[in-house]
């Protein structure tokens, strides 16, 4: 079959086509050679040019026209050295000019010797030049673009500079083991941690012989060697990582890791952790005890309780304990003595159990939980119930200062009341929750139905969260009377919530709970609003809206009454906020400067329910209202001539400090004619009028001008 041509395909006939053989000529043979030549040359992976004697070019392949981006039509056999140079010039690939370039090549022309040497081109790229000369003189030279590797070698560099600064400047001590098991690097720090040389740990050796030498220099103390090296072995054949603290026998601890390398050995880093071990152990009592009392904390008393009602083969009780009055002392003394008051309640309460296995823990604040265990029966909690309350109750004395507060419990006991902690927990709240309601400084048991009373009080707080913006809420206003003259000079602005599934509800049942939850301070907001636009209407008619101590320590409350005032158009004089007793009753700070502040815009301050309390005369003398209002149990029981004494005296006392009194609950002409009788400039009540809608106020201050006008 004939075979192709190399160079053009074209069929060659072979030997014996014809019948004949016929002799391959000379120049057949020497065509062939030269294309062969040709094809090895144009293969090459690097670039070739070759030059004769007179440093003429005889021949180049493609590789050396596009590493130096020539022009293939200048580059024509017979072009001379420096041609090319200054060619590659013209281009702007060369960085030097010819003669520059032809000078540094010219000693390695003459001397006829090989030589290898690199050229930057002016892109940047380097070029290694390989000069082999030719036994008839000229010479080849080899060109390969090594940028690349150049660039290669360079980050490698760098790489092995950043691992031995790393390594230097390691907090760790490093050992790196090799797939055989040898060490092949270790840094500094390892021999400072180990306070050895690197003659003792030299290069080479395994982990055994590792540990054993640490161990005869005295490092390490005795120690399982084989153990050990079957440990470390194990975890890495399976490819885990092995962290373990390891005891010096100097006393410090180590961190030793030891992580596998995916080409095989593994890689062991040292952490000296015996100051982060001591601060984690201080940590962890940190994490089980209260910082400011010492006491077991919230966490604390958990696992412990969790632990006394696995092991229980006895009944225990749950304590659930809270501070009467806390707050007060915290926001008139300040924190400081606040914190002081607790740390002196733990020490009492402490020296209140009757052994070690009670345990009383802080919750937070001013709550507190006790465990009491193996008692006989009901009488031994309540034994410690007295006993807490009465040893409370004890004034607490630092330095000048006497400090009342008192105590409230609720007692839960397993079995009986739960089995659980939770259940416990819960249900010793809910008793604490029973004895704060009945008055405080009391203790109460758990009793089933008190969960149902909890619940409700937690259903009730649930609509009220929704009620205001469902738009559950009205007010009514109950006119105020002056007496002398017979005319309406204001009226009080009373919240009412209309329920969707509870109806109407008092008051009385959900003020304070908006009080205990904060929802007062949002709601007071919009009654203060919607009282003083509806006053609006009224012309000089003052607006008392009843303000709650929540919503005067809250911070925002002056800037609230001024919006609302600034909404509505009410100038500030016909403004009268109506505070009670237990507003002043803390003496805070706060309260008192926003009071006065108030005061100072011309708004009024009136005392609510006046004689309820236990020391009223002394809060006119701390802070000086506009009004006192008498509450209406006094006026309800005005028959009574010891009443009707109490009442006289406010009245003149009012007279003599210039302060108006209003007596509320007016139902009777008997209660009216006597309060008139006795220079009460105020009156309110149903006799007066009922509470109505705005509107309402509206009509009656016509129809009351109009009957003025006629008569």
């Amino acid at each position: 079959m004939p075979v192709a041509d190399a160079k053009d395909g074209s069929a060659v006939p072979e030997p014996g086509a014809e019948g004949m053989d016929r002799p391959r000529s000379i120049e057949d043979e020497l065509r062939e050679q030269n294309e062969r030549f040709s094809a090895a040359v144009e293969n090459m992976s690097h670039g070739l040019c070759m030059f004769d004697a007179d440093e003429r070019m005889i021949i180049c392949n493609v590789n050396y026209i596009n590493i130096f981006c020539l022009d293939p039509k200048v580059m024509r056999p017979g072009i001379r050295f420096l041609d090319i140079l200054r060619h590659s010039v013209d281009i702007g690939i060369a960085s030097q000019s010819a003669e520059e370039l032809y000078a540094i090549r010219k000693p390695y022309i003459d001397q006829a010797k090989a030589s290898t040497y690199e050229e930057t081109l002016s892109d940047g790229r380097i070029i290694n030049i390989s000069h082999r000369p030719l036994a008839s003189g000229g010479w080849v030279s080899i060109y390969e673009d090594i940028t690349e590797q150049r660039r290669a070698e360079r980050d490698l560099k760098e790489q092995h500079r950043r691992f031995d600064a790393a390594l230097a400047n390691m907090s760790q001590g490093l050992l790196m083991y090799d797939a055989d098991g040898r060490l092949i690097v270790r840094n500094q720090r390892i021999l400072e941690l180990y306070g050895v040389s690197e003659a003792d740990l030299p290069l080479g050796m395994g982990l055994r012989e590792l540990l054993e030498r640490l161990v005869r220099l005295g490092v390490y103390p005795p120690i399982d060697i084989d153990g050990e090296v079957l440990k470390t072995e194990a975890r890495l054949q399976v490819g885990q990582t092995r962290s373990t603290p390891r005891q010096l026998a100097d006393g410090r601890t180590l961190m030793i890791a030891r992580r596998p390398m995916s080409g095989g050995g593994w890689v062991a880093t040292f952490d000296d952790v015996t100051e982060s071990r001591l601060v984690e152990e201080r940590m962890t009592h940190l994490a089980h005890h209260d910082t400011l009392t010492g006491l077991p904390n919230r966490s604390m008393l958990r696992e412990r309780l969790d632990q006394a009602l696995e092991d229980a083969t006895s009944p225990l009780a749950i304590f659930s304990l809270d501070l009467d009055r806390f707050k007060a002392i915290n926001d008139t003394m300040g924190h400081p003595a606040g914190d002081w008051l607790l740390k002196s309640v733990a020490e009492r309460l402490r020296r209140c159990l009757r052994d070690e296995t009670d345990i009383v823990a802080r919750f937070g604040g001013d709550e507190f939980v006790i465990i009491q265990s193996n008692f006989k029966d009901l009488v031994d909690a309540e034994k410690l119930a007295k006993r807490i309350v009465e040893t409370i109750a004890q004034p607490f004395r630092d330095k000048s200062r006497e400090m009342h507060v008192g105590i409230s419990l609720g007692i839960a006991v397993f079995p009986n009341d739960g089995r659980d902690a939770d259940t416990l927990l819960k249900n010793a709240d809910t008793a604490l929750y029973r004895a704060k309601s009945e008055g405080r400084n009391l203790y109460r048991f758990f009793e089933p139905a008190m969960d149902a009373t909890v619940q409700a009080r937690r259903a009730l707080e649930v609509d009220l969260e929704t009620a205001l913006p469902r738009h559950e809420f009205d007010l009514d206003f109950q006119p105020i009377m002056n007496i002398g003259s017979g005319g309406i000079v204001g009226a009080e602005a009373l919240m009412r919530w209309h329920s969707p599934t509870r109806g109407t509800v008092a008051p009385d049942n959900f003020i304070p709970v908006a009080e205990e939850t904060g929802l007062i301070v949002p709601l007071g907001e919009w009654a203060l609003r919607k009282a003083c636009v509806a006053a609006a209407s009224w012309p000089s008619l003052r607006i008392a809206v009843n303000v709650s101590a929540v919503q005067l320590k809250s911070g925002g409350f002056p800037r609230s009454v001024i919006s609302a005032l600034a909404f509505s158009g009410v100038p500030a004089s016909r403004l009268e906020l109506e505070i009670t007793e237990t507003v002043l009753m803390d003496e805070s700070e706060t309260v008192l400067k926003t009071l006065r502040q108030l005061r100072g815009l011309g708004i009024r301050i009136a005392l609510d329910d006046f004689g309820t309390g236990y020391s009223s005369l002394g809060y006119l003398r701390r802070f000086p209202v506009d009004k006192i209002k008498i509450d209406r149990s006094f006026i309800r029981d005005i028959g009574n001539r010891d009443t009707a004494a109490i009442v006289r005296t406010v009245i003149g006392l009012g007279a003599e400090l210039g302060i108006t009194v209003t007596a509320e609950g007016v139902e009777t002409e008997m209660q009216f004619d006597f309060l008139r009788a006795n220079g009460c400039v105020e009156a309110q009540g149903y006799l007066i009028g009922v509470p109505s809608k705005a509107a309402d106020i509206q009509r009656l201050l016509k129809s009351r001008a109009l009957h003025s006008q006629t008569g």
